[in-house]
């Protein structure tokens, strides 16, 4: 079942969506221009359900490292805060990345709470000691044997992005603005995409094919 409120006969309803898509020649480049912004966005907002509640509510997140040949993405937690009690009820997931340029990514998934010290000495960062603290019982103390400290793993299955078409970044998208402004024509400013479950899992198994941390 869908929504609709008009009938636009042979002309898209969504032209800005019908003009910025865009399906590039190559997975690698779809999928390395996805992680690209991702690496230069850093902060995203990490959506989850609220246990008690059922309402949906977003917290910012940092990332901390990424695996599956880049596609699955880590962060840093404390197993205390609200968000690990969401992820044991339902672990579906969205990260939201956006920058101020307008360009953003959208990135759907499943979340495993990851508390294996190995792996938090792997990806343990020294800035964790200013969101812990150190509680003075020689056991909390924001280093990385601190049992609060936990990661979550985002196994990614869906996602969509735009970047900005233009080589002059946030100008030459105000330019095509102003032009569709004036003369009704929708603008073309982004690279519109989206990526499957089946695209980001060949990319995943097919980590050969790739370069390092492009895909």
């Amino acid at each position: 079942m869908s929504f609709s409120n008009t009938d636009t006969g042979s002309k898209p309803a969504d032209p800005y969506t019908a003009k910025n898509l865009e399906q590039p020649d190559t997975l690698k480049e779809k999928v390395g221009d996805l992680i690209t912004f991702v690496d230069k966005s850093k902060y995203c907002m990490m959506t989850t359900r609220i246990a008690s509640s059922g309402l949906l509510v977003s917290r910012c997140m940092a990332l901390a490292a990424k695996e599956g040949n880049g596609i699955d993405l880590i962060f840093h937690a404390n197993s205390e805060s609200g968000k690990t009690d969401d992820l044991e009820s339902d672990n579906d997931i969205n990260l939201a990345f956006l920058q101020p340029s307008g360009e953003w990514a959208s990135i759907s998934g499943i979340a495993s709470i990851e508390t294996d010290r190995e792996k938090v000495r792997k990806y343990y960062s020294p800035g964790l000691k200013a969101w812990l603290g150190d509680l003075g019982d020689g056991k909390h103390d924001g280093g990385p044997e601190d049992p609060r400290i936990i990661l979550i793993k985002v196994k990614a299955k869906t996602a969509q992005y735009a970047i900005t078409r233009s080589a002059t970044g946030a100008l030459g998208n105000f330019v095509e603005f102003a032009k569709g402004v004036a003369t009704g024509e929708t603008a073309q400013v982004n690279k519109l995409r989206y990526l499957d479950e089946s695209e980001l899992q060949q990319c995943k198994l097919n980590a050969g094919d790739y370069m390092l941390e492009t895909c």
